[in-house]
């Protein structure tokens, strides 16, 4: 058994832990300096050292390896983070809410595919070899996918509380329905110019709806199971494993399903998220004493959530800046960057104002939305698999690197400017 990676993990958790008291000095999230950590304890920086200070074969260092050893808890992690997220929707909130959010979702998922669609569409005038039609619509539809971890960790680390949240937090959950709706579309379209075939109607619409249907349908039919369950368990241990097990089984059956090839229709990729949302959404609204176990949760997801942060500053791929197009993915993520950005708040502040939400949700919800992580990569890997796969290495390579560049400043300055919006809207106590 290697037990380096026992002593590598146990790096990880002390650094991480230092660097919040650095954060606090600075005023910054934790959530910033669990990504440096995860940055300068990674393969492309701390893993130099065992590659003799070269980047040649950098990806079978003993240090890239430990990473992808762990990667798993990232998506454990999620699951968590989702479940958390999924808690939020109880009736009485949505009955406030619910036709709000729905708006505010659509916008602003749809403002910042078309805002990054529109400034890459000018691009690709002055530079067509480089920024080609299939990379625009698929940057326009990862564009519209935020990342609801950093956002929840900052509104737990400072105990954010009020309209702004309430709004928030339901919003970044749907969000990621609306996200897989946008690039089924929109990278069928691409993948149609790449490969100049015909549109695959039931790949476009039909096949992301029914990931989507049977995604909230598995976590419904858990959540139903577990507040079941909570009735012959009194202790809040017993209570906090059955959740714990819910989200392992919904983790679990994403996989075991994604694994299995339905013919044409391809194999069905089920949304981790939406399922551990779900599970969380029924058991708050079907289990009275959810409250309890929920504080203990709080507690015990600390480590795990550290853990996904360092991970993924980890898995950020310093190379992509040393090569010969490191230049061309620097200046077509500013552009992605700038207009998702824009793009993101616009929508917000339109739905927001549509809605006739008060003057601080208009205001600040955009800012909010910024974080980009989980979702927008796995995305980004799957179009980039697919273009390999037709012979576009070109935009497979570019599509990726753009991603992982972006993600890289919008999980580093995402959670600063989050802490900013829940501020200046008054929803973080002044002792916090």
């Amino acid at each position: 058994m290697d037990f380096h990676i026992f002593l590598y993990i146990a790096v990880l958790l002390l650094a991480a832990l230092l660097s919040s008291r650095l954060m606090k000095v600075l005023k910054l999230p934790n959530v910033t300096g669990y990504i440096i950590t995860g940055i300068i304890m990674g393969p492309f920086v701390f893993g130099l050292f065992f590659n003799n200070f070269s980047y040649d074969g950098i990806k079978e260092s003993i240090i890239f390896e430990f990473v992808n050893k762990i990667k798993w808890v990232s998506t454990i992690a999620l699951g968590f983070i989702a479940f958390s997220i999924g808690t939020s929707f109880k009736m009485t909130v949505i009955k406030t809410v619910g036709k709000k959010v729905l708006v505010i979702t659509v916008l602003e998922a749809l403002f910042a595919s078309i805002a990054v669609i529109l400034v890459l569409v000018g691009v690709h005038f002055i530079f067509p070899k480089d920024v080609s039609w299939e990379l625009v619509l698929t940057l326009g539809a990862i564009a519209s996918a935020t990342a609801p971890a950093a956002t929840l960790m900052v509104i737990k680390q400072y105990k954010a509380r009020g309209p702004l949240v309430d709004t928030l937090l339901p919003v970044v959950a749907l969000d990621d329905a609306a996200a897989l709706i946008l690039f089924a579309i929109l990278f069928q379209v691409a993948s149609t110019i790449s490969l100049g075939g015909s549109f695959d109607f039931v790949k476009m619409l039909v096949k992301p709806i029914v990931e989507i249907v049977v995604s909230v349908v598995i976590g419904a039919a858990f959540g139903f199971f577990i507040s079941f369950l909570n009735r012959f368990f009194k202790s809040r241990n017993n209570r906090l494993i059955i959740c714990i097990f819910s989200i392992f089984a919904a983790c679990g059956l994403y996989y075991l399903i994604k694994s299995i090839k339905l013919g044409s229709f391809g194999s069905l990729e089920l949304s981790s998220l939406l399922m551990c949302m779900m599970i969380g959404a029924v058991y708050t609204n079907m289990f009275k004493e959810s409250g309890r176990t929920l504080d203990v949760m709080d507690r015990f997801t600390s480590p795990i959530y550290l853990m996904f942060f360092v991970i993924s500053g980890a898995s950020l791929d310093l190379t992509i800046f040393f090569n010969k197009n490191g230049l061309i993915v620097l200046a077509i993520a500013g552009f992605y960057m700038v207009s998702r950005v824009i793009g993101k708040w616009a929508g917000a502040f339109t739905g927001a104002s549509i809605s006739r939400c008060e003057p601080k949700i208009r205001k600040y919800l955009g800012f909010a939305l910024i974080p980009q992580a989980g979702v927008a990569i796995g995305l980004a890997t799957s179009a980039s698999a697919l273009f390999y796969e037709s012979g576009n290495l070109e935009a497979s390579a570019l599509v990726i690197a753009i991603v992982l560049t972006s993600t890289l400043v919008y999980e580093l300055i995402g959670p600063l400017v989050s802490k900013f919006a829940l501020k200046k809207a008054g929803e973080i106590p002044e002792n916090e």
